[in-house]
């Protein structure tokens, strides 16, 4: 029997930038450079969220978003990830070492691997999914069923 041995990889980044567009084309930006690169969606989302938290906080009139965007930059390649301690941080979970960062980390490399194998629409959100139907569709019963 043969047996593969894959090096699991990622492309990190340092810097998590968004920015707002509103109504009146007016548009801002906010940015954020970490000490440890990321690469986690969880992670990425949340510091994303509270910049656009942030910028819009600091424009209270504005009442409509037309864009919307985040980018990753200052990127770099890890092959291996430095374990951290847990020492009670405030950024703890979001480091990509501590056990939360590391269990994330996995989590985006498990979906990568079944959209690899089965398609990008083999995994998706819930909600997405469910629709307003909030019933499983049959395409993922039968791919549930399926042997693999």
């Amino acid at each position: 029997m043969e047996t593969k041995a894959t090096i699991l990889h990622a492309d990190l980044g340092r810097t998590v930038t968004v920015r707002v567009r509103f109504a009146d084309m007016h548009s801002i930006t906010r940015s954020v450079t970490l000490d440890a690169p990321i690469s986690a969606t969880a992670i990425l989302a949340e510091i994303a969220e509270e910049l656009v938290r942030v910028a819009l906080a600091d424009h209270p009139d504005e009442r409509t978003v037309s864009l919307l965007a985040i980018s990753l930059s200052h990127l770099e390649r890890h092959w291996k990830l430095q374990l951290e301690l847990p020492l009670g941080l405030e950024d703890e979970k979001r480091r990509p070492g501590s056990r939360r960062g590391m269990a994330r980390w996995t989590a985006d490399r498990a979906i990568d691997v079944i959209r690899d194998r089965f398609g990008w629409d083999a995994v998706g959100y819930g909600s997405v999914a469910l629709g307003l139907s909030r019933s499983v569709p049959d395409e993922f019963r039968e791919l549930a069923e399926k042997d693999l």
